[in-house]
């Protein structure tokens, strides 16, 4: 049986499981989809065959109700290259760790191993995840393939370059201010940050930049996306934050129907003007949404604004804190940021931390009334490579294009950016659901709602 490249993760799963196609058949079918289109696309750092080889060859052994028990039976998929792997290098996009190996694998690897996923790889990623482009520091620069001058977002561009190009189906990235969105924005696939504490971060980090930044699914479809949310999610033991566990998978949000629902709108932002394509995108997007019943109300908050300058100062002490063995190898956006939050002290960190959740609980009090907010996921589609930031300190410059991501890092609410049409020039655009604190359920329920009505998993890039 010869594959579709961009075949749903769910469908492959049932083709495994039913033996229609063999799990090393899956791998050597993407490997072969990866050598012939990576070195254009950027979208690997590491790629493992021999793993992936060695995990089909484990799939086939086992019997039916092993492969019935475990959600991603066959399906291949990708790590980030941030998190840890014991066997596999873990370069963090960075020349200081170019051949650096953990300790010990990620909680969250090793689930994605037991649920019967086979790894491909490790996507490439700015440096410490410190860009909202996939270039500079060690990996190849993540190009989009739906234009190969433009970015595929980032941090986790590598992931979401992947998944449109169909290199696999699903991949995990993870996102501190944005990371996950953006490249599904750029992209054109769907991506879900959890809530805060949904998926633990152990052993390799606490607070993660004081809760900030969690992992999560990049996938073509939102039904691919909940199937791999849930097999990451679940906290650890000693996790500084937990989100409540489910009422239940939340792949089986994606056949609900959501109630008649109040969908809050945010559409400006002081921090940066959105462009009229993505303006026009958006509204066309309400029409959908008030067509299915659901009343969408016009918000004049503006969270971005609100929030200031709080995740800068959280982002440069973290990376100031950062084992840097020569920070002259570091790429310039990262050093600036590493210098910078050297000057800073425990008090202006603290400062920051405690102004950044009071900020956050006035925002989440704001937005209770309202069972999910609508807004663009960027304030305009991608840009080319080497254009943002102008300049190594132009901090505004990304913030103004990420107006709308950063701000539900610091709430830590859910929330998912979907392919919303394309513009003029053949990029994707994009809008984002965001839900109330700990409500993936609510969100993913909307997003298939909407995605059926705006089919577009039958749209592929031109690679």
């Amino acid at each position: 049986m010869t594959l579709n490249p961009y075949i749903e993760a769910h469908e492959l799963r049932e083709l495994v499981r039913k033996k229609e196609v063999r799990p090393r058949e899956v791998a050597e079918f993407f490997l072969a989809r990866i050598e012939r289109l990576n070195p254009k696309l950027g979208a690997f750092m590491t790629v493992t065959a021999d793993r992936a080889l060695a995990d089909a060859s484990r799939l086939e052994k086992m019997n039916a109700s092993d492969a019935a028990r475990m959600p991603l039976f066959g399906v291949a998929y990708s790590l980030k290259d941030l998190v840890w792997t014991r066997d596999i290098r873990t370069t963090f996009g960075s020349k200081n760790y170019e051949n650096w190996h953990a300790l010990a694998d990620a909680e969250l690897a090793v689930r994605l191993a037991n649920s019967g996923g086979i790894l491909l790889g490790k996507t490439t990623t700015p440096e410490f995840g410190l860009r909202a482009t996939t270039e500079g520091g060690l990996c190849p620069p993540a190009r989009n393939p739906w234009n190969l001058e433009h970015t595929a977002g980032g941090s986790s561009g590598g992931a979401g370059c992947a998944v449109a190009a169909g290199l696999h189906p699903v991949a995990q990235g993870s996102d501190g201010g944005g990371s996950i969105r953006v490249p599904s924005a750029c992209c054109g696939v769907v991506g879900i940050k959890p809530s805060r504490g949904r998926i633990t971060r152990a052993p390799q980090e606490g607070e993660g930049w004081a809760g900030l930044s969690t992992t999560g699914p990049i996938a073509r479809t939102v039904r691919d996306a909940a199937l791999m949310l849930d097999a990451m999610a679940g906290m650890m033991p000693g996790d500084p934050y937990a989100a409540r566990p489910p009422a239940r998978p939340f792949v089986e949000e994606v056949s609900a129907h959501p109630k008649k629902l109040r969908l809050g709108l945010i559409n400006r932002s002081a921090l940066g003007p959105v462009d009229a394509e993505t303006l026009a995108a958006l509204e066309s997007a309400c029409g959908v949404f008030r067509e299915m019943g659901h009343r969408v109300e016009a918000l004049t908050l503006d969270p971005g604004a609100m929030l200031g300058n709080y995740g800068r100062v959280i982002v440069g002490a973290s990376v100031s804190a950062l084992n840097i063995p020569n920070p002259d190898l570091l790429d310039p956006v990262v050093r600036a940021s590493y210098e910078w939050g050297a000057k800073l002290s425990a008090a202006d960190y603290i400062r920051a931390v405690t102004g950044m959740h009071n900020t956050a609980r006035e925002i989440i009090h704001a937005l209770m009334p309202y069972d999910a907010i609508l807004a663009p996921t960027l304030t305009r589609p991608a840009v080319r490579l080497g254009s943002l930031p102008s300049n190594p300190a132009a901090t505004e410059e990304i913030y103004a294009w990420i107006a709308f991501t950063f701000p539900f890092n610091s709430t830590g609410q859910p929330a998912i950016s979907l392919p919303n049409g394309l513009s003029e020039s053949g990029l994707p655009l994009a809008i984002q659901i965001v839900g109330r604190p700990g409500d993936e359920a609510g969100i993913i329920a909307l997003a298939a709602e909407f995605e059926r009505a705006r089919p577009w998993k039958d749209k592929h890039p031109p690679i």
